[in-house]
C-alpha cells in the first residue's frame, strides 16, 4: 500500500471514528476530537465538513451535531447550522423584493436572514407579514417595513405562531411573494416540516401568495420530515446554495422548478 493510500485509509478511519461518536452522543467540539484523535482543529474542522457535505453530520458552531431526521432543532441551534450559506440565500432572495412588494416570511433561520437584509435595502416601503417573532423583532424598528403579525400558538421551540388564529388571520390577505422555509425538500414527496400546524399554516400561505420561494440550504434537500406541507411542484423557485448536487437540483428543474444557487 502507498503512503497516500495509506494516509486516505487513516482520513476515512477518522471521519468514520467520529460520525460513530456524533451519533453515540448527539453533540461533539472541536477540541474534543482533535484531542481524542490526536490531530490539530482545523483536521478535525476539515472532517466535519466533508462529513456535513455527505449528509453524515450536522456542522454547527464549534463542533458537530448527530444529523437525525425526526429531530425538531431549536432555534438557536438551527442558526449556527450552514450560516454562511443561509447569509448568501437570504442576500439572493432579497434581491427579488421590490419597492410596495408585499411579502410573506415564514418562520425559520433562513428567512430571519431575509429580515436582516430587509432592514438595510433602501425601499421606500415594504409590507411584511410574519407568523415568527424572531422576524418580527428584526423589523419592528424599520422604518419602510409594516409590519403584519399573524396570531396563534406560540411554539417557544422555532419562536413562531400557528393554528386556527394565524390561519384566519390570513383571510382576506393577499402577498407578492411568500418565502417559505422548510425543514425538508424532496421533489417526489415535496415541502415537509416537523410540525402539522405549522404545515397547515405554511399551505394557507402559498395559496394567498402571487410567487412560492422556497429558501432551504443544501441540507435540507432530498430529504423528508413528519409532515408535507404540499407537492414540490407548488413552489415557483427553490433558493439553495452552491453545494446541492447537480443531480438533486436537476431533479427539482424536472418539476418545472426554477433554482437559484447562492
Amino acid at each position: 500500500m502507498s503512503n497516500s493510500d495509506a494516509s486516505a485509509l487513516a482520513v476515512d478511519t477518522r471521519r468514520g471514528s467520529i460520525r460513530e461518536l456524533v451519533e453515540r452522543q448527539g453533540r461533539v467540539g472541536v477540541s474534543q476530537l482533535a484531542a481524542r484523535f490526536g490531530v490539530s482543529t482545523v483536521t478535525i474542522r476539515k472532517d466535519l465538513s466533508a462529513l456535513d457535505g455527505k449528509g453524515a453530520v450536522l456542522r454547527a458552531r464549534g463542533g458537530a451535531l448527530a444529523l437525525r431526521d425526526s429531530e425538531d432543532l431549536n432555534l438557536t441551534v438551527k442558526q449556527s447550522l450552514h450560516r454562511a450559506q443561509k447569509v448568501r440565500i437570504a442576500a439572493a432572495a432579497a434581491r427579488l423584493i421590490g419597492d410596495g412588494d408585499t411579502i410573506i416570511l415564514d418562520s425559520g433561520s433562513t428567512t430571519a436572514e431575509i429580515a436582516k437584509q430587509l432592514r438595510s435595502m433602501p425601499l421606500r416601503s415594504v409590507n411584511v407579514i410574519t407568523n415568527a417573532l424572531n422576524v418580527a423583532l428584526l423589523l419592528a424598528d424599520t422604518p419602510h417595513v409594516h409590519l403584519i403579525m399573524l396570531g396563534g400558538v406560540l411554539r417557544s421551540n422555532s419562536f413562531s405562531l400557528s393554528g386556527p388564529q394565524a390561519e384566519r388571520a390570513l383571510d382576506g390577505l393577499y402577498a407578492d411573494r411568500l418565502f417559505l422555509g422548510v425543514d425538508s425538500i424532496d421533489p417526489d414527496s415535496g415541502l415537509m416540516t416537523q410540525h402539522l400546524q405549522e404545515a397547515q399554516l405554511n399551505l394557507r400561505m402559498m395559496r394567498v401568495a402571487g410567487q412560492v420561494v422556497a429558501v432551504a440550504d443544501a441540507s435540507k434537500l432530498m430529504r423528508r420530515s413528519l409532515s408535507v406541507i404540499a407537492p414540490a411542484e407548488r413552489i415557483d423557485m427553490l433558493i439553495t446554495d452552491r453545494s446541492a448536487r447537480p443531480e438533486s437540483v436537476a431533479a427539482f428543474q424536472k418539476k418545472g422548478i426554477a433554482v437559484l444557487l447562492a
